[in-house]
């Protein structure tokens, strides 16, 4: 029904701390300020992927509830808002299944991260041989 409201939820989150971070980062080089850490943290420099993540898998999530009827392009837009006992089922459904996406995708996420260290790690270790 409406699981994709903890995704997008993440996403926007996501998606303001990351635009924080980069307005620090800009502010601190156009003052010429340092940051005090000289070393790239790994997460940092590829939060982008789980911002792109989050919002396509939101946007594929709202494609999918629109083609079965869940959602619908008039007030209140969720079908499941019309009766309280489907509203209190499409929030079990937000608290349960949108978390757990939620949750798993950050997991790839990190997955992803690390591979993307670990082949990082091996190119710079034969560049050095």
């Amino acid at each position: 029904m409406a699981c994709l409201i903890a995704p997008a939820a993440e996403a926007a989150v996501v998606t303001i701390v990351c635009r924080r971070i980069e307005k620090k980062k800009a502010l601190n080089r156009k003052t010429g300020q340092e940051t005090g850490c000289t070393k790239t943290n790994v997460f940092l420099e590829k939060r982008k992927w789980l911002t792109n993540l989050l919002w396509a898998g939101s946007l594929l999530l709202l494609l999918e509830h629109m083609w079965h009827g869940e959602i619908v392009p008039y007030f209140p837009f969720l079908t499941a808002m019309y009766n309280a006992a489907d509203t209190q089922a499409m929030i079990h459904e937000i608290l349960t299944t949108g978390v757990l996406m939620c949750v798993f995708v950050t997991l790839v996420w990190v997955g992803m991260v690390g591979v993307y260290s670990l082949s990082k790690k091996q190119k710079n270790a034969e560049i050095a041989r």
